[in-house]
């Protein structure tokens, strides 16, 4: 199983939104490293729901339950997208800052490719992140 972090901005699809819908279509991605990132995805991968722009932390768990296909949003055919569903929101949000002040997520994608959408999560990472969530990873 691999581990991922998915970024919304929450006025455009927030978690709130994304429990209510159960399993949606993640798409509109852009940008080809984080299509690259969709198309190493697997069912039954975690994700961590990422709120951006202002709020900044981790808020919940995504499961992968679609590999990735062709994103219907996308006139150039060139983007896929995948399917999440909502698992649990985590019992304590995880800030950036939060995340920053750890030494041990220094190398974390998140960190070091912070316009990137979708990035990878190592499972030390994951373990550590799921903890400091109130979470058992």
């Amino acid at each position: 199983m691999n581990y991922w972090l998915f970024k919304s901005e929450p006025g455009a699809w927030s978690w709130d939104d994304q429990t209510k819908a159960g399993t949606a279509e993640w798409d509109g991605i852009r940008n080809h490293q984080a299509n690259n990132n969709m198309k190493a995805m697997r069912r039954g991968d975690k994700g961590f729901f990422y709120h951006s722009v202002y709020q900044k932390q981790i808020v919940g768990i995504v499961e992968v339950v679609k590999e990735h296909y062709p994103d219907h949003t996308d006139t150039s055919g060139r983007f896929g997208m995948v399917d999440v569903k909502a698992l649990r929101p985590v019992k304590t949000p995880v800030s950036l800052s939060e995340i920053k002040a750890v030494p041990q997520l220094a190398n974390l994608a998140l960190i070091k490719q912070s316009r990137l959408s979708i990035v990878p999560v190592g499972k030390t990472e994951w373990k550590l992140l799921c903890r400091m969530a109130g979470l058992e990873p």
